[in-house]
């Protein structure tokens, strides 16, 4: 897959094909109906796949003193988008000169002189242009006009449950749910970046600890999470059962957001290395213990709990590691 940040870099084989656009935040099972017509679409015309959306993600643009939203950070959306079978991103930087551009403006230098598409597929409630004011209408008018033909995909939902969209998503996670939020993502929700160091107490009290940001993540229900820790190797990501408490750390007075995941059974130094951490199920909310020896205990009691929850999972389980590569108990 190829990813392009200029119109006038857009490849040969990326032109006349069918294009699918949209923010994708969290590539949920309601993108991948999306994205899977235009992948059928392009199949049956014998044409490429590629898709166009935004970083930043415009609601960041346009309130960047906001609380942290995103579900899918760019590097997560474009993994996802690659094993959806999308050949091209157009990665557009979502700026001033974009937000202002009219509709009819987006179109001509997006979809017809940038990718010279020949179908373009969106959701139901795809908007566009300056103001917002293009939608699925007014798209499939200009296409009318521009040479090419739009296909609108309605909402689709779990039966008797919630539509599946990144509102619900964020609503899950914020209420300690990630199995609801996992049945809509179509696999766990993940954070990942690079492990940072801490203050290294885990490893006096028996329970040794990677440490990764949530900066720029939205924040998940404070609490102990059953998780997939992914380490990634040569041969793709490997992944370990573990425990992690996202929070503060009141018991040592900490302030500051973070995960502390604890993998079992595992000794190996991986400080400064990528790192994902899949939450699997909310354990318990965070405590404060009256010191070590009550926090040890609920520690083990936490990692038993998790071990065997995550023992229980079978493969093609939503709860199960995404892309399981590789699953170490």
């Amino acid at each position: 897959m190829q990813i392009v940040r200029h119109s006038s870099g857009i490849p040969a084989f990326a032109r006349g094909g069918v294009v699918t656009i949209g923010n994708f935040d969290g590539v949920h099972l309601g993108h991948r109906a999306v994205v899977g017509e235009a992948r059928r679409l392009a199949t049956e015309m014998g044409a490429s796949l590629a898709a166009v959306t935004f970083e930043p993600h415009p609601r960041r643009y346009f309130k960047l003193d906001g609380p942290a939203f995103e579900l899918t950070p760019l590097r997560g959306k474009i993994r996802q988008m690659n094993l959806l079978g999308v050949e091209l991103v157009r990665l557009i930087h979502f700026d001033n000169s974009v937000a202002t551009l009219p509709p009819e403006q987006f179109v001509e230098q997006v979809i017809v002189s940038g990718l010279e598409a020949r179908h373009v597929v969106v959701g139901y409630d795809f908007v566009f242009g300056r103001g917002r004011v293009g939608n699925v209408e007014l798209l499939t008018a200009l296409g009318l006009s521009n040479g090419f033909s739009v296909t609108s995909i309605d909402p689709v939902k779990i039966e008797g449950g919630p539509v599946y969209s990144s509102t619900n998503i964020r609503a899950s996670l914020a209420g300690g749910d990630p199995l609801a939020a996992a049945n809509i993502l179509g696999r766990c929700w993940e954070i990942e970046g690079k492990i940072i160091t801490g203050d290294q107490r885990g490893r006096t009290i028996g329970f040794p600890t990677a440490n990764l940001s949530i900066d720029g993540y939205l924040e998940p229900a404070i609490g102990v999470y059953a998780i997939w820790a992914g380490l990634e190797r040569a041969n793709g990501t490997v992944w370990h059962m573990g425990c992690a408490n996202i929070g503060q750390r009141p018991t040592f007075g900490g302030t500051n957001v973070v995960i502390e995941a604890h993998l079992f059974d595992f000794a190996d130094d991986i400080y400064d290395q990528p790192f994902r951490v899949a939450l699997v199920d909310y354990l318990r909310p965070e405590k404060k213990f009256s010191g070590v020896t009550e926090l040890q205990a609920q520690i083990a009691n936490d990692c038993k709990a998790a071990r065997s929850l995550l023992e229980s999972i079978l493969p093609g389980d939503l709860r199960a590691p995404p892309e399981r590569t590789q699953a170490v108990a």
